[in-house]
């Protein structure tokens, strides 16, 4: 199990976890923030500037879920994580990637009263021998105070929240202790999709509306915007596997099997397998049908419909080229043949 302690920088965290593994029996720190300062001194300058934070790094995220897994494989029980997430799609995108391993984790949120924010800030700062690092430190602190006030719309619904304006770290550390032992802290239900341990073959589905837009989901356990779908199971056809995912992720039972639009080849990019896309027309939604679109909570943030220029905001580059292409088939009346995100044949 993990409970990851979140909140503003200077909110305390750090202090509170030093003082929570005391209050747990069997449990270890883990600060990703010595991770991060790995990856600064390995990469190459040029990668780094261009990130504003190391949390910006896709290595960064992935190695955060895979330090947790292996010190929690070398030495069992509670693994105590403080770390300021504030992107949602980051939280998801780790947070997932630990639900696949079957790693709880209990998010628990820091947060006390801005005034009394800012004056720890200062007053930490002034203690600091390295004055001109200190002055760094403060500034980073107070410039990011306003993008976790930001966060707090999904935070506040997300973890468990512990007022500490008037605690001291020791309090602090035991009403987290007493939160997860009470279960008010409760495991995250963020979807449990198992790492591929292969090449994959999956199915999506692109479904129009009136306007002829065709519709996008948020899901929560990895980063970037989708299509409607997902893996096809051992024994599955691809286009039942795509009629299926449309009804477990959205709640629509398609009337029609899907016609096949594309078919992509990914290519392999550690730590992923790559494998085979396919991606099928499923035609255009009634306006009542999407009325009642649902959502599984724990693996869908969201939906919508949208444009092709649209979808170029909110696709990753691979996810959208594949999109591209796939218009282009329906416009067509075709079905093209795609290697990495380019027609081939």
């Amino acid at each position: 199990m993990i409970v990851w302690i979140n909140g503003a920088f200077g909110a305390g965290k750090s202090s509170t976890a030093r003082e929570l593994v005391e209050l747990i029996p069997n449990s270890t720190l883990y600060d990703p923030e010595l991770t991060g300062g790995t990856l600064c001194r390995l990469l190459p300058r040029k990668r780094l500037d261009e990130v504003d934070d190391f949390q910006d790094l896709p290595m960064w995220r992935r190695m955060v879920v895979d330090t947790a897994a292996a010190l929690l494989a070398e030495v069992g029980g509670v693994l105590v994580v403080p770390m300021t997430l504030t992107r949602q799609e980051y939280r998801d995108e780790i947070f997932g990637g630990l639900a696949a391993r079957r790693i709880e984790v209990r998010h628990v949120l820091l947060a006390p009263d801005e005034t009394i924010l800012r004056t720890r800030i200062d007053s930490r700062a002034a203690f600091e021998e390295d004055k001109e690092g200190a002055e760094r430190a403060r500034q980073w602190c107070h410039d990011h105070v306003e993008p976790f006030r930001t966060a707090l719309g999904w935070l506040s619904g997300d973890a468990y929240t512990v007022d500490n304006s008037t605690l001291s770290p020791v309090e602090a550390a035991a009403a987290v202790a007493e939160a997860v032992n009470a279960g008010l802290a409760a495991p995250c239900g963020i979807v449990q999709t198992p790492e591929p341990t292969g090449e994959t073959l999956a199915a999506g589905v692109l479904l129009f509306d009136e306007e002829d837009r065709f519709l996008l989901v948020d899901p929560t356990y990895k980063p970037g915007w989708e299509f409607p779908g997902g893996v096809v199971e051992p024994g599955e056809p691809p286009a039942r596997a795509g009629m299926r995912e449309v009804a477990e992720e959205i709640g629509i039972e398609l009337d029609a099997v899907p016609r096949l639009l594309l078919v992509d080849w990914e290519r392999p990019q550690p730590p992923g397998y790559g494998g085979l896309r396919l991606l099928f027309d499923g035609g255009r939604l009634p306006a009542a049908d999407a009325d009642r679109l649902l959502l599984p909570g724990a693996e869908l943030r969201g939906w919508r419909f949208v444009t092709e220029d649209e979808a170029a905001e909110l696709l990753p580059p691979v996810r959208y080229r594949r999109l591209r292409w796939a218009l282009r088939a329906r416009e067509r009346g075709t079905v093209l043949n795609l290697e990495a995100g380019v027609p081939v044949g």
